[in-house]
């Protein structure tokens, strides 16, 4: 046996997928709020994102300097829709229902009261192994 045999991929521990209702405006026939399926996502698909979300900022008085700065609710609205499995919001037929063409805008149309949309952003990042949210780390930063 290999002293790296309990790093072997066979010994990691799969993360299962999981259920939240991120909106009370949705039900099921029994008239409770329809359950979503969310599943993790990788480090590798976080920094993707993270970087899809990420532009290059003039620092205030430094003429030619720059610093990066993570879009955060683009961030967290793109870590939400690739959590998403159910419903699929890439599919065509449902983003024509609410008139959009595009996840991030259908996710918004799905779950449009803004207190449930930050509840919904808390549990994802949670789901995903961030203690704090990444909005609180970015006002942590800030001051």
């Amino acid at each position: 046996m290999s002293k790296f045999s309990r790093f072997m991929k066979d010994n990691k521990i799969e993360r299962k997928n999981e259920m939240y209702a991120p909106t009370k405006s949705l039900l099921g026939e029994d008239g409770s709020p329809l359950a979503w399926e969310f599943r993790h996502i990788t480090s590798k698909e976080n920094e993707e994102l993270r970087e899809d979300n990420t532009m290059e900022v003039p620092v205030a008085g430094r003429p030619g300097m720059f610093r990066s700065r993570v879009r955060s609710a683009r961030y967290i609205q793109a870590m939400i829709v690739k959590s998403v499995v159910v419903p699929d919001l890439y599919d065509e037929q449902l983003q024509d229902s609410y008139g959009v063409t595009d996840p991030g805008d259908l996710l918004l149309a799905m779950v449009d009261d803004p207190g449930e949309y930050n509840a919904l952003a808390a549990w994802v990042q949670k789901f995903q192994g961030f203690d704090v949210s990444f909005a609180d780390k970015v006002e942590e930063v800030k001051n």
